[in-house]
């Protein structure tokens, strides 16, 4: 059987941004859904195994907000991120400011970032571009330093099995 995807590809295209592409064989609208309603958020935006997304709340409108936390199964740690919706143009962009909450977790990702996610679909395959702006280099470096990119990879991998079962 072929694989479901191929796996995130991540890069750096200036000193303070990281862009991720990632496909998906799934029509555009189950992906756009995957990323802004919460349950199914929940289900497969866990990172990392052993973590959990017991917090996920989301006004999904421009000036809505949302509120995510992430915890460790193994000792009840806790990280987060908050921030606000800043276009919203459904099932093609989603734009949010993303600030970082340490939690139990500790680190500093910087003044926050400017996430801007596009969906495109060609012959039921959804290609999917996150653009996160940490508008520093320092900021950009602290968080690809975290393993934020293997942490998408992870939960990507479940979107596809979301995907496949849909």
């Amino acid at each position: 059987m072929p694989a479901l995807y191929e796996s995130a590809v991540a890069s750096l295209p200036t000193d303070t941004t990281v862009e991720v592409r990632r496909s998906f064989r799934a029509p555009r609208e189950l992906v756009w859904r995957a990323h802004t309603e919460p349950a199914l958020l929940q289900r497969w935006c866990q990172g990392m195994p052993g973590w959990t997304m017991p917090v996920c709340d989301m006004d999904v409108r421009v000036g809505g907000k949302y509120l995510w936390r992430w915890r460790s199964d193994a000792d009840g740690s806790e990280f987060g991120f908050h921030g606000a919706f800043t276009a919203v143009d459904g099932p093609a962009l989603l734009e949010h400011t993303q600030f970082f909450d340490p939690g139990d977790v500790g680190g500093d990702m910087g003044d926050g970032a400017l996430i801007r996610n596009t969906f495109v679909e060609h012959d039921g395959v959804t290609t999917m571009t996150v653009l996160m702006d940490f508008h520093t280099k320092e900021s950009r470096d602290a968080a690809v330093a975290t393993g934020m990119t293997d942490g998408m990879e992870m939960s990507y991998g479940r979107l596809d099995a979301i995907c496949a079962a849909a």
